[in-house]
């Protein structure tokens, strides 16, 4: 949360008052404080904070040590470079967490960042580069084995207790039909349809994985619970919200049973026939929007993902273009890039009671497929890949695209057939304008995929041209140097010189839109450099504004012939 100056600077005086403890270190910190240092430290008060019941450590640059006075940082001065900072803690933690917060307090003695670290969650020490942390005092350590599993210890699996004095009578007889229903799907060639019909409600419940013993479960009130029942499971909400975002706004809850009102959810949902004409096509192909199983996928993951402790809902946000799905607690192993290849299978599970019931249920797999069958999913619908936000330390935040960002992407998806899933996903981050390495920009490259210079890159329009992008990318596509070479020499040719401001009038103007100017001026200094080198031009001033002529060796050549 963001505070004023003012609750900033008392802060500050409390927690310099308090001076150190194992939540709260204060370092002079330069700009070249390493943020492998930082990690450590972020892994050790997340983990101290765990233990100690607080909500939240502190990391504070710019104070001294001895003194304890303000001293101020020159610690990433920039904006953006300071921010950066909670994605690289991001990706070297584990189970992945960033910090919460960067609160910067200029002061009179000089400016001071305060890194707010949530406490690692129950359960769960955080690790930074595979190795745990901890505070002895005001020194940074090792967490020892006792700690670690004194941390262990705290969780045991929500969704699988007992819930007192809920009966039979409390689930939904229609979602029972439908669990019977799903569960002769999963297991038809195990079980007949008649000899599960013939089960009786317990008996079948306790073969679901949904009761422990024929006693009512959390997770049997969650998936197949009346709406009306739901109190049992209070303070939790139970629920789910849909909210239309755009020139019209509206919003409906949904609440148990999920197993049933996971469709109702997206049935919601504007879900109208869009048209992608192919090049030299006069037929269209129409899909629908949005695919009902990558949808249901994405929810059934929420679902199944949820911290159900943060007593919080499932929000779907529908807007014109996109649906954003919201579920509290952060990525449980991994982070989604592990997955979407679907080479990875997750070892353990937030709740792991809930996840073995919806497997039974038909509604999940437990290999870790869910996300690589959206990924695969969306690139058979020609669409662009869905993309996870994780930078809200306790919660995953995942968009669905319902439209199309480059017309380029999808067509080159039409009509180049054998491209690998590792390819595609490179290609949609080059139309979202995200970074992509170096090998996989040569690899697109060589295949005649993508054009442009980091970091403009840009899908090729040469395979993927429509009437509406063909102007956009002339202007924005690169030409060789020898086109260029050529416009000056036929410059040079019919008026003998040139200044460097009278090439820059002839070549800016030619050079691609995607490039800065100040990427234009350096390639226009690269050019002449060549020419020069290569004897076609020479700076015949005396002074330092050139004056550029065609050269000797050039005009001999060019007289010969």
């Amino acid at each position: 949360m963001l505070m004023s100056k003012q609750n900033l600077a008392s802060l500050l005086d409390g927690l310099i008052a308090d001076w150190e403890s194992e939540v709260v270190e204060f370092k002079r910190a330069n700009d070249n404080f390493s943020t492998g240092d930082i990690g450590k430290y972020f892994s050790a008060l997340a983990n101290e904070a765990n233990l100690r019941n607080v909500e939240r450590a502190w990391l504070v640059f710019g104070i001294d040590n001895q003194s304890r006075q303000i001293v101020g940082t020159d610690y990433r001065q920039e904006h953006d470079r300071l921010h950066k900072l909670k994605l690289e803690i991001l990706r070297g933690s584990e189970p992945s967490i960033s910090v919460r917060e960067i609160h910067e307090l200029l002061t009179s003695q000089g400016r001071v960042l305060m890194f707010e670290i949530p406490a690692a969650p129950f359960g769960m020490p955080i690790a930074w580069n595979g190795h745990y942390y901890a505070r002895a005092g005001e020194s940074l350590t090792h967490l020892g084995l006792d700690k670690q599993d004194e941390m262990r210890k705290q969780v045991s699996d929500w969704s699988a207790q007992i819930v007192k004095n809920a009966t039979l009578a409390d689930l939904d007889e229609q979602a029972l039909a439908k669990a019977r229903e799903s569960f002769v799907k999963k297991y038809a060639n195990r079980f007949g349809a008649d000899e599960v019909m013939r089960w009786s409600d317990s008996a079948f419940l306790d073969r679901a994985k949904l009761t422990q013993g024929g006693q009512i479960t959390r997770t049997t009130l969650l998936l197949l619970g009346k709406a009306e029942s739901a109190y049992l499971l209070s303070p939790h909400p139970v629920q789910m919200t849909w909210k239309l975002e755009g020139a019209e706004r509206a919003y409906q809850h949904f609440g148990a049973p999920f197993l049933l009102n996971t469709t109702a959810l997206y049935q919601k949902i504007r879900n109208i026939q869009l048209r992608i004409l192919p090049d030299d096509q006069l037929i269209p192909i129409e899909l629908p929007k949005y695919d009902q199983k990558i949808v249901l996928e994405a929810l059934h993951n929420c679902i199944a993902h949820q911290d159900y402790t943060r007593n919080a809902r499932i929000i779907v946000t529908e807007h014109p273009d996109q649906l954003i799905f919201e579920n509290e607690g952060m990525f449980f192993e991994g982070q989604p890039t592990d997955y979407c290849m679907g080479e990875k299978s997750p070892r353990r599970y937030r709740n792991p009671f809930l996840m073995q019931a919806m497997v039974e249920l038909n509604l999940v797999d437990q290999m870790g497929y869910g996300i690589f069958d959206m990924y695969r999913g969306q690139a058979k619908r020609y669409f662009p890949m869905p993309d996870y936000d994780l930078r809200e330390p306790l919660a995953v935040k995942m968009t669905l695209y319902g439209s199309i960002v480059d017309p380029a992407f999808s067509r080159i998806l039409i009509q180049v057939t054998d491209l690998s899933l590792h390819e595609i996903i490179a290609l949609d981050r080059i139309q979202k304008k995200l970074p992509v390495d170096d090998a996989m920009v040569q690899r697109l490259r060589r295949a005649k995929l993508i054009e442009g210079h980091k970091p403009n890159l840009h899908v090729s329009a040469s395979i993927a041209a429509t009437t509406e992008t063909k102007a956009d990318y002339i202007r924005t596509r690169a030409q060789d140097d020898e086109f260029y070479a050529k416009l000056l020499m036929d410059y040079l040719a019919k008026y003998q010189q040139a200044t460097r401001k009278e090439i820059e009038v002839l070549l800016l103007s030619k050079l691609s839109e995607a490039l800065t100017r100040e990427q234009k001026m350096t390639k226009l200094t690269n050019l002449l450099t060549k020419m020069r080198a290569n004897n076609m031009i020479s700076n015949i001033a005396s002074n330092k504004k050139s004056l550029w002529t065609i050269a000797d060796k050039k005009v001999n050549a060019m007289k010969k012939k």
